[in-house]
């Protein structure tokens, strides 16, 4: 699908120079003299290189067009993770580099959505919101609780996160997928 130069939005998978980038960064510019353009910076998603581009305005670009599919988290081993489609019950694997330091947040029968680009996984996205035990935290100090101080805390599959002062180790605790930030006890 071709798009406007001006379209262009951070996060957006872009066919250019046949290859697969994301965009990470988008900065519009319209100098005095000549005409307005778009300086993005890519990555790209087979290679792992970066590039910068200028596109005039006037230019179009192709969108990359991507199938999503929910699936459910299975189990894993050393290099993959294995989920199953839960309408066709057909299982796939996604080696571990693609899903990143997320995939300490899967949970067996986790929903999640894959995107896929010429039937190839690209990314799995989780619920934006996963349910966490902490394993372990350190105690707070008195005093510390008149400032909105966080404390280091472990979680049991692994990940260190900041958590208030009032958690323990053994409750358990809701983490938001994005920025992997606590958001609230249960």
């Amino acid at each position: 699908m071709k798009i406007n130069a001006s379209e262009i939005r951070v996060g957006m998978l872009l066919e250019h120079k046949n290859d697969l980038w994301q965009v990470l960064k988008t900065q519009h510019v319209k100098p005095g003299k000549g005409g307005a353009f778009a300086q993005i910076e890519m990555k790209s998603v087979n290679k792992n290189t970066k590039l910068n581009e200028r596109f005039r305005s006037s230019e179009t670009v192709e969108k990359a067009s991507l199938e999503e599919t929910n699936f459910n988290f299975l189990y894993e081993d050393e290099r993959n993770y294995f989920f199953m489609d839960p309408k066709s019950f057909e299982q796939i694997e996604i080696k571990k580099e693609i899903v990143g330091e997320k995939g300490k947040l899967l949970t067996e029968n986790l929903s999640v959505s894959i995107s896929f680009y010429n039937e190839h996984p690209i990314s799995v996205e989780l619920p934006n919101q996963v349910t966490c035990k902490i394993e372990t935290t350190d105690v707070a100090l008195k005093g510390q609780t008149v400032s909105s101080s966080y404390k280091p805390a472990t979680l049991e599959n692994g990940l260190n996160i900041q958590v208030p002062p009032f958690i323990e180790a053994g409750d358990d605790i809701i983490v938001d997928t994005r920025n992997l930030e606590y958001i609230k006890k249960i």
